[in-house]
């Protein structure tokens, strides 16, 4: 990927920049990872995450020197995207003490580092099309193609934004011990994860006017974070989560079965297969 992204790209002494984002985003977990293994801790985890998100989006913008009008839109993406993302997760994992995921983890010194260095993988390939546009040797003027990109980061990033809303506050007013049923997600199970799809998806059709030749591989980012979502990390284990607080409850099995898991219906309603 550090290759791929390279190709035709802005070189920083005898490094291509691309290269020195993808190593830098690694090296700050690695390093985030010594207090945190010694505190035993996982509370800063997602923070630095998007931390890392914002460092290197800017390195990349700032150390390439360019001020063309998309450069400078995806870099403000990314850093809005991630300073909601990571100050809406570090007060979550503040309020509730701690994460459930890492209690077996934490005690492990290599599989704790394995989580923070998985970190730098995500940072790396999600963001890979867009560090690959800012450090391009290549710029082109926006078009109408643009703008619809841009549209649908915005729709994306609102949906994400309402929907993690909408559950804090029912959470707030009704416990974790329920499930929700209303706002965006009446109509959608996980619309909180369609939004962040949505919103790689538009950084990355911004991108691409830009990528020649191996960078092209780079576009593999809004894949990734449809397959994290959908088959890894995000809806399989709430979905199992969710079977085992309430798969025996009517009500559930109802939502469940009238709900889309991802993607609202256009019209009607009817079983989810």
């Amino acid at each position: 990927m550090a290759a791929a992204g390279s190709f035709n790209g802005i070189v920083v002494g005898q490094l291509p920049l691309f290269a020195l984002c993808i190593f830098l985003a690694f090296a700050v977990q690695w390093l985030a990872f010594v207090p945190a293994y010694l505190r035993q801790t996982e509370k800063f985890y997602d923070l630095t995450g998007s931390i890392t998100y914002i460092g290197v989006a800017i390195i990349a913008l700032v150390l390439s020197q360019k001020t063309d009008s998309r450069s400078l839109l995806l870099t403000a993406m990314i850093v809005v995207w991630a300073l909601r993302l990571g100050s809406f997760l570090f007060l979550r994992i503040r309020a509730d003490g701690a994460d459930s995921r890492f209690d077996k983890i934490k005690p492990n010194p290599l599989s704790f580092l394995a989580t923070w260095s998985l970190q730098g993988l995500w940072v790396s390939v999600t963001g890979a099309c867009a560090l690959a546009a800012i450090t391009s040797g290549n710029s082109t003027a926006l078009s109408l193609f643009d703008l619809g990109a841009i549209l649908l980061w915005l729709v994306g990033f609102a949906v994400e934004v309402v929907s993690d809303r909408q559950k804090r506050q029912f959470r707030a007013a009704n416990g974790s011990g329920q499930f929700i049923t209303s706002g965006l997600w009446s109509i959608s199970r996980h619309p909180n994860y369609l939004g962040e799809i949505m919103l790689w998806l538009g950084i990355a059709l911004l991108a691409a006017p830009v990528l020649q030749g191996w960078q092209w591989i780079t576009m593999i980012s809004p894949v990734f974070v449809y397959l994290l979502l959908t088959r890894v990390s995000g809806i399989p284990l709430l979905e199992k989560k969710a079977d085992k607080l309430w798969g025996q409850d009517p009500r559930y099995q109802a939502y469940k079965a009238n709900t889309p898991i991802l993607l609202p219906r256009l019209a009607g309603r009817g079983r989810n297969d």
